[in-house]
């Protein structure tokens, strides 16, 4: 099969920028307090509702996995970068880090207690989300909670050439966080809590966290 354009460009952007981003993206540990309140929160709800593997998708090179670990759950990552899931494994031994597309994951149905897609859904084109939410609902155990983060906006389509001093090709699709909000309900999930936070240096521009939860058992 061949292999998605949108998915062709991440892969060899983010594996070109796999060593600068390590250096120059702040770990969770750095940063701000209601990114790091939103992580802990999703952990005690997964702690809460009994476990279960977690997945990070789009892990990059895996601080946030560890992070989520360190915050009690047994986490895992994904990322369709070999080079950032290289990096991932270096870093962290102990923890299991897959080379893989979080739009088609290589999990049984109802396999997972959670899943985090931190900054990472951007990167996929908004006609495409919906079968992506699908997918999340799809891994995700009745009643298990997903966190979604990352940059929205105004609907516009961003096509960087540079980022972390590298030429990249990938494209940001930056949607409206009520849309996303829709479109995780369209897929079944009862969205809970949604928290925006204006970019600091750019306008029509915010960061957004959201927190979903799958249907429970009938």
């Amino acid at each position: 099969m061949t292999e998605p354009a949108h998915l062709a460009a991440i892969r060899a952007s983010y594996d070109a920028v796999a060593a600068d981003y390590l250096r120059l993206v702040v770990p969770p540990e750095g940063m701000d307090p209601v990114s790091r309140a939103m992580l802990a929160a999703f952990a005690e709800l997964v702690r809460e509702s009994g476990g279960g593997e977690v997945a990070d998708l789009g892990c990059g090179p895996g601080r946030v996995t560890a992070y989520l670990s360190g915050l009690g759950l047994r986490a895992f990552g994904v990322d369709v970068s070999g080079e950032m899931v290289a990096l991932a494994r270096r870093a962290y031994p102990r923890l299991r880090f897959l080379h893989g597309s979080m739009g088609a994951l290589d999990l049984p149905d109802g396999a997972l207690g959670g899943i985090l897609a931190w900054y990472s859904v951007h990167h996929t084109p908004t006609s495409q989300l919906p079968g992506l939410f699908a997918e999340f609902a799809r891994v995700l155990a009745p009643g298990g909670h997903l966190l979604l983060g990352g940059h929205v906006g105004e609907a516009q389509l961003l096509r960087p050439t540079q980022a972390y001093g590298h030429p990249v090709s990938y494209a940001s699709h930056l949607v409206p966080a009520g849309h996303l909000a829709e479109l995780l309900e369209q897929a079944g999930f009862t969205v809970t809590t949604r928290l925006e936070q204006p970019h600091p240096q750019r306008e029509n521009r915010s960061h957004a966290c959201l927190l979903a939860q799958a249907p429970g058992r009938r």
